[in-house]
């Protein structure tokens, strides 16, 4: 069964966009993840125009994030000053990130930028994973426990100015680093479509220590207000959100999500963590084969402009 797209402007097999958004809703659901460094590769790889995938990526993933918000908040496990200094950092993100987005559209280099962008990201973030959960499995294996740094051990960072203290993550640290990985993840999620919780949870909890169970819900706050703010701001300035093709994913991840939980659950975090780092690697590594191979037609037809 075909359905248009009208912002894209191409028809799609609905089923097909149904099944990419149960797979990624799955393996988010498994992982814990948003997914849109998964579903944007994908969607690239059909055939969409990668400015238009990062668009409508963006309200998919905050419609996914948002259950799990409200399941954070009721804990309560959400430290609402520690995610009101990150968004402001992350609205300044953002905003560049759109501006970015818009200026390279402009000059025609958005597509090859996007797909230099998620070959380094996966291939740099799969490599890490394979061998952090390799390094796990194999303490688990030999009964060796886990090397944590020391108590009391601070970083450079630490030692910035601006101060403030965090009580329900129970951190005193200045806030400039605090902005800077707002600011990053709000950059990288209106460029590339993605939530960057793969990014921001390690941050948080490696850099600023904060508690894993405080991060996930903090995490979550942060992404789901980025990727709304990424929504609003492309549907305004690029006017590339595809209501019809962010409608359908989100029907397809919203049941994938639920599988995905359960069958987490049994399998241990180190294999997990394998699984995805391997997965996340495959995707970088066909997303390099797209770029340096030919393409099927080495033509292509664009209207440059009006008389």
């Amino acid at each position: 069964m075909q359905i248009y797209l009208p912002i894209a402007d191409m028809p799609v097999n609905a089923f097909l966009i149904l099944g990419m958004g149960l797979a990624v809703g799955f393996i988010s659901g498994m992982f814990g993840i948003g997914g849109g460094f998964l579903m944007t590769p994908l969607l690239i790889f059909v055939g969409i125009s990668p400015a238009v995938v990062v668009a409508s990526v963006s309200p998919q993933i905050a419609a996914s994030l948002f259950t799990g918000f409200l399941d954070y908040w009721r804990r309560p496990s959400i430290d609402f000053a520690l995610g009101a200094m990150l968004l402001s950092g992350g609205a300044i993100g953002t905003v560049t990130g759109v501006w970015l987005f818009t200026l390279l559209r402009t000059v025609d280099q958005l597509d090859l930028t996007i797909g230099m962008s998620y070959v380094t990201l996966l291939s740099v973030v799969g490599v890490l994973m394979v061998i952090e959960s390799l390094r796990a499995i194999n303490r688990a294996r030999h009964g060796k426990p886990v090397d944590l740094r020391r108590p009391g051990s601070h970083a450079w960072f630490h030692r910035l100015p601006l101060k403030l203290r965090f009580k329900r993550s129970r951190i005193y640290v200045s806030v400039i680093p605090v902005w800077t990985i707002g600011a990053i993840i709000g950059f990288i999620g209106a460029i590339l479509g993605v939530a960057g919780g793969f990014m921001l949870v390690p941050m948080l909890i490696y850099l600023l220590r904060v508690p894993t169970a405080t991060v996930l819900g903090t995490s979550t706050m942060l992404m789901l207000v980025t990727m709304i703010a990424a929504t609003i701001l492309h549907a305004t300035a690029d006017h590339l959100v595809d209501a019809v093709l962010a409608t359908t994913l989100l029907i397809g991840g919203a049941a994938g999500a639920q599988f995905g939980a359960r069958a987490g659950h049994r399998i241990r975090g180190e294999r997990l963590r394998l699984l995805l780092g391997v997965l996340v690697l495959l995707v970088g590594i066909r997303f390099a084969a797209d770029l340096v191979l030919p393409p099927a037609d080495p033509y292509s037809i664009r209207l440059v402009g009006m008389q």
